[in-house]
């Protein structure tokens, strides 16, 4: 076992390690969101270098979407994800997590992470390289 998983009593985020706009978001949340940590901390770790098995997440998803991974191990995707890195914050950030955790407004959220997501390469602080590729039906 890793010493990221053996005894953790903080929440992981996980993420795209190899994409700039990732890269960019995690580093604005650690520099702002932590200043107002008054319910505890977490830990970032791009996905390239994270234990997945033992945090109960596959290769593919963490690829596909920031992942939230609890101490007890129950994994949020996506807007979730941002919803309780955002709520695990404080402040005036728990209440805006909050919100987007809300039923009547997870899936806008969902919605407009997805379309990020899709789009991260034309995003401040993106690259042609963010660019997911196409799914072929």
């Amino acid at each position: 076992m890793s010493p990221l998983t053996s005894v953790r009593v903080d929440p992981v985020l996980v993420f795209d390690g190899d994409r700039a706009f990732c890269g960019s978001c995690v580093r604005l949340a650690e520099r702002y969101l932590r200043q107002t940590l008054d319910s505890g901390g977490w830990t970032a770790v791009p996905y390239q270098d994270a234990p997945l098995a033992e945090l109960g997440v596959t290769a593919q998803r963490a690829e596909r979407e920031v992942l939230w991974v609890t101490p007890a191990g129950r994994v949020y995707g996506g807007a979730a994800a941002v919803a309780r890195l955002l709520m695990r914050s404080g402040n005036v950030w728990a209440y805006l997590g909050a919100v987007l955790a809300l039923a009547p407004v997870r899936p806008v959220a969902e919605l407009v992470y997805r379309r990020v997501a899709r789009n991260r390469h034309r995003m401040p602080g993106g690259a042609a390289a963010c660019a997911l590729p196409r799914v072929v039906r």
